[in-house]
């Protein structure tokens, strides 16, 4: 036998090389997302209006419907709402549970299970030294959560509103939510951190609903909660985009936020959460509470 023989090579039809088929994959994947977009943008919200809160932790619950969103902190839109000037938005959970006039949309929400790293307590004493507190008056629902929290461990400190994120560092103790806490505790400062949804799995082995979408009662919503639930749909199948191509804090940041701190699911355990922070709302004269009513 020849020693330089070589055995023959055969190609076989339709075969793509790793490369090729990572850039089929790719071009797929860029397709599929584009009809989505193009799909979800035929989607008429109008004339129904939507707001969502302008944080990091919803992007990927409006993703594909930005354009038609109108963006307001919490407590802005929960006011909206009552004035009857929006008909859905993600709101604070306390919004839907101390007034018995919205639905919550099932299976979404803004929860965790655990750090949270956007809802926190920074203070300087200790929590037991700690007599008065300054709050962020964005989102209702976390300065309950806090109240909860501390009442609780026995404590009932004074609470005052926090005129403004300047002031922050310079309180012994202050509630800070979303981006803005977000900030706070990536820049330097003296406090210590005591982040919420930490405090909260801790004490009851459950995840903790910051925020739901709320719906107003009495009209037809289907268009509405169709564009929600595919939005989250789309989100959540593109979260990577959304990682990369934002542009709060950093790539490393987005992506360990988004993809662990936070989580958009409305199920069983969370009910569980939420039906024990009612619970606990009413043990402590926070309220009156009504019960959280669901519709798909």
């Amino acid at each position: 036998m020849n020693d330089d023989y070589e055995p023959l090579k055969l190609k076989i039809p339709g075969m793509e090389s790793a490369e090729d088929l990572g850039r089929r994959i790719e071009r797929e994947q860029l397709l599929k997302q584009r009809r989505q977009e193009n799909e979800l943008e035929e989607i008429p919200l109008a004339p129904m209006r939507v707001g969502s809160v302008p944080y990091l932790n919803a992007v990927p619950l409006t993703r594909g419907i930005e354009d038609q969103i109108m963006f307001a902190p919490p407590s802005r839109l929960a006011e909206l709402l009552r004035e009857e000037k929006l008909d859905a938005a993600l709101v604070s959970v306390t919004a839907a549970l101390f007034e018995d006039r919205y639905d919550i949309l099932d299976t979404i929400a803004v929860a965790a299970l655990g750090e949270v790293r956007s809802v926190f307590l920074a203070h300087r004493k200790p929590l037991e030294e700690t007599h008065h507190i300054f709050c962020d008056t964005a989102s209702l629902t976390s300065v309950n959560l806090l109240k909860v929290l501390l009442a609780e461990r026995g404590l009932t400190p004074d609470f005052s509103p926090l005129s403004n994120y300047e002031d922050a560092p310079h309180h012994d103790a202050v509630l800070l939510i979303g981006d803005p806490a977000i900030r706070f505790a990536l820049a330097p400062h003296e406090h210590q951190i005591w982040d919420l949804g930490t405090a909260w799995v801790e004490m009851t082995k459950l995840p903790f609903v910051f925020a739901i979408w709320a719906l107003r009662r009495g009209i037809d919503t289907t268009n509405i909660r169709r564009a929600l639930r595919e939005a989250k749909s789309f989100g959540l199948e593109t979260l990577e985009h959304s990682i990369q191509h934002r542009s709060e804090f950093t790539a490393e940041f987005r992506r360990d936020y988004l993809g662990w701190h936070i989580h958009y699911h409305l199920g069983a355990d969370e009910k569980r959460g939420l039906a024990k922070f009612v619970e606990l709302l009413r043990k402590h004269g926070l309220g009156p509470v009504h019960e959280p009513k669901f519709v798909s």
